[in-house]
């Protein structure tokens, strides 16, 4: 072949065969995986630290995940008018009720109701000691889901729609301003090691963001992390004679595919578990904590003992630098009481309770709360009405949640719901709200922490559909 053909054909906008068969020969599959994997920068995605779009009061975040759906007017939204109706038919529209069943008669809630702390916050006997910390907490009563439904409810409180396949809010997070500890995942999930929690692992997806911000699941019981050392260990020298040339291979592959990111990040990820084989085992070993500080959590009490070992975690986790950890309360669906709310309520509440309680505390105390956001809340509420005479289903239309720390507002309550707790009536709190306003606290602006995909700048809150915006009255000024 002549040099000028050679060149004309170099020149051509068309493939030759040469170079079909060069790309082909990694297989049409790689191509299609091509595609689905967005070009990060050449560098790669990174979880390096990366400054916010402006000053912020927080800069990490735990989030603790009640799965089920928490009962707010047996928790924390009292409604004197529903113990006065109780039995009485609900008068409604709505198609979830059965006109003359027993689903449509109110139901009073069983519990006893006390004022709490210097702010006078009215909260549940079955929360004791949330009630104790009730001027370090954010108190939202007009919490709205986007879906009936478990899963749907559980991705809207991921991710802020209930479509799978949108980045959570911990990726948006560790996407938005990486991690303080190069040693540690920027996201870390902490869940129940009996069980998963009912979607959980939904709650932690990258989605098209690279896969390096999704979460990692550490464990709360035996090895810290899985898969981190060799079943059977190496001769003395093999593994660091293996690794060099691995890394020389892969240099040698990224000087020549300088646009394929996919080698970077997996790179990134063996690079990070090589370190977590130290760092890891280190952070989560309890055993340096006091003796007063672990019963605080609540981990010489059978009951208490598995959430509060997640709970302290969170905190050894937050302070290594860490900036995103979430943590389930307990396998399956442990807030979902479509039956005997009476039995099942106080259960859940004796596990949780006190290990949240300890978790602000604790933070408090080592001067980390201001820095930290704590995130305590369900996929959606529950109905006024009974269920069976002893439940509640499901109500999208009205939940509560609280938060603390990161300049949150402490003992403040946000909005109000209607005489019986079945809908919202004053400022109206959605999932995109909630993201806006936390990512607001860590210093970023949910329009412009945004991500290409599909041929446009997906946003964090997608804040032209959902209309999110910024709650400055449930923070400090």
């Amino acid at each position: 072949m002549s040099t000028d053909l050679k060149s004309e054909r170099l020149a051509s906008p068309l493939l030759s065969r040469r170079q079909l068969l060069a790309m082909s020969g990694l297989g049409f599959g790689s191509v299609a995986l091509s595609s689905m994997l967005h070009a990060e920068p050449l560098r790669g995605p990174s979880l390096r630290p990366a400054p916010g779009h402006f000053p912020a009061r927080a800069k990490a975040v735990i989030q603790l995940v009640m799965t089920g759906g928490p009962s707010q007017m047996d928790l924390f939204d009292r409604k004197p008018e529903l113990q006065k109706r109780h039995g009485q038919v609900f008068e409604t529209k709505v198609d979830a009720f059965q006109p003359g069943s027993e689903a449509n008669k109110l139901m009073a809630s069983p519990f006893a109701w006390h004022r709490r702390g210097r702010c006078g916050m009215e909260l549940s006997e079955l929360i004791p000691h949330i009630g104790e910390i009730a001027d370090d907490i954010c108190l939202v009563r007009t919490m709205v889901s986007a879906h009936n439904n478990h899963t749907e409810g559980i991705v809207n409180l991921a991710s802020g729609k209930i479509f799978i396949g949108r980045p959570t809010l911990g990726a948006w997070i560790s996407y938005g301003l990486g991690t303080e500890n190069q040693d540690l995942p920027a996201f870390v999930v902490l869940r129940d090691p009996d069980g998963y929690s009912t979607s959980g692992g939904l709650m932690s997806k990258s989605g098209w963001l690279p896969a390096l911000y999704g979460g990692t699941e550490f464990n709360a019981r035996g090895p810290a992390v899985y898969n981190l050392h060799p079943d059977v260990a190496p001769p003395p020298g093999v593994r660091g004679r293996a690794l060099a040339y691995l890394a020389k291979l892969n240099e040698h592959h990224r000087r020549n595919h300088p646009h394929n990111t996919e080698l970077e990040t997996r790179i990134r990820n063996y690079e990070l578990a090589a370190r977590m084989q130290l760092s890891a085992t280190d952070v989560l070993d309890l055993s340096k904590e006091s003796t007063e500080t672990r019963h605080l959590y609540g981990l010489d009490d059978p009951k208490t003992a598995s959430f509060g070992t997640r709970c302290l975690m969170a905190r050894r986790l937050v302070e290594s630098g860490v900036r995103f950890v979430q943590v389930f309360s307990a396998k399956g669906q442990p807030w979902d009481h479509h039956s005997d709310i009476k039995g099942g309520l106080p259960s859940i509440c004796g596990a949780t309770d006190r290990p949240s309680a300890a978790l602000v505390k604790d933070l408090k105390r080592r001067g980390l709360l201001d820095s930290t956001i704590v995130l305590w809340a369900g996929e959606f509420g529950r109905m006024p009405v009974s269920q069976g005479g002893t439940g509640r289903d499901h109500n999208k239309r009205a939940g509560s949640l609280w938060l603390a720390g990161g300049g949150f507002k402490g003992g403040y309550v946000h909005g109000s719901t209607d005489d019986v707790g079945y809908t919202v009536v004053e400022k109206r709190f959605s999932v995109p709200d909630l993201f806006a306003t936390m990512l607001h606290q860590l210093g970023l602006d949910h329009r412009r922490l945004t991500y290409p995909h599909a041929g446009r700048d997906e946003s964090a809150t997608d804040d032209v559909v959902t209309n999110a915006h910024v709650h400055p009255e449930i923070v400090d000024s």
